[in-house]
């Protein structure tokens, strides 16, 4: 046998060991994401359609165009729910991207790995909380009469539990609750974007003369710039769906807080308590847009799926 007929049977001979065809390796891709399509269509793309079928008609099932509309923003309570939405939103974005990425570079810069980890843990734990649950817990913090922080409260001015959840600072609340429990995780995300930062390229800075906080300006923070749209756009996403946190406040408030706070306490309103749900689902369809906009402004702005050039 020739040496070139030995090495034609050597590749061509099966052999134990021998990684599966490409084909056998793609039709295995296609059985991961398959839960999760058929998930997708039955939990999202299949209620939005039905969402944007109720927003045009009306109860009987007749075209209406964009009467839904017309009607929802038309009430007295959209303008009002919205612009409650607007500030907390500012308010949570702000809190979140400042916050989140500062003790992310201290944690990754300035602290030792073992302590690191440890506040990393802590920060989380607020996370592993459900929402009804957490706000349980600052139902407890926010009472002057029961709270570890009573002094606190009541050198504000704020004597009573109405006092506290008082209109004007309901947004500042719904923040706080929403930073205790969602800024954690985001925290130990964007500790490992730092981490995936070379060394070589810090260790360059340093050597130019670069101090830490020269350091995260204009290398760490520019360096994961996509992870930081990434988190906004997510944080964007949950801010417009508030609903369990003033829903509990405004029970445990005894009416003190309006049940069409937020967006989608007004959609319930709709849906079950007038029994409207082409409205509600009208509500639900701006909803949808403003945050398909507020995405793609940020992922047009941001290049956030541009491919790094190799």
């Amino acid at each position: 046998m020739t040496l070139l007929e030995t090495e034609h049977v050597a590749v061509s001979s099966p052999r134990r060991g021998t990684p599966p065809r490409r084909g056998a390796r793609g039709r295995a891709g296609y059985w991961f994401v398959a839960a999760y399509t058929l998930l997708l269509l039955a939990f999202g793309i299949v209620p939005t359609a039905y969402s944007f079928y109720l927003s045009f008609t009306n109860d009987r099932g007749q075209f209406t165009g964009l009467n839904q509309f017309v009607k929802v923003v038309q009430d007295y309570r959209f303008g009002p729910a919205f612009t409650h939405m607007l500030i907390y939103l500012l308010l949570w974005l702000a809190a979140l991207v400042v916050l989140v990425v500062l003790v992310a570079v201290i944690l990754r810069s300035r602290v030792r790995p073992g302590a690191s980890a440890l506040f990393r843990f802590l920060y989380y734990i607020p996370g592993a909380l459900a929402g009804v649950a957490s706000v349980l817990v600052w139902l407890f913090m926010l009472d002057p009469d029961v709270s570890p922080v009573s002094w606190l409260l009541k050198s504000m001015g704020m004597q009573t539990f109405a006092a506290v959840l008082a209109p004007a600072n309901l947004p500042l609340i719904l923040m706080l609750i929403a930073f205790w429990t969602g800024a954690g995780g985001w925290m130990v995300v964007m500790y490992g974007a730092l981490n995936n930062i070379p060394d070589e390229v810090l260790e360059a800075a340093r050597m130019d003369g670069a101090g830490p906080w020269r350091t995260a300006w204009h290398i760490q923070i520019p360096m994961i710039r996509q992870w930081i749209v990434y988190m906004t756009i997510m944080a964007f996403a949950t801010g417009t769906q508030l609903f369990v946190e003033p829903q509990l406040l405004q029970t445990a408030s005894l009416g003190r807080v309006s049940p069409t706070w937020s967006p989608n306490q007004l959609a319930y309103v709709y849906a079950f308590q007038q029994g409207d749900f082409n409205g509600a689902a009208a509500i639900s369809v701006v909803l949808l847009a403003v945050g398909l906009l507020a995405a793609g402004l940020l992922v047009a702005r941001s290049n956030l799926f541009k491919l790094d050039e190799s």
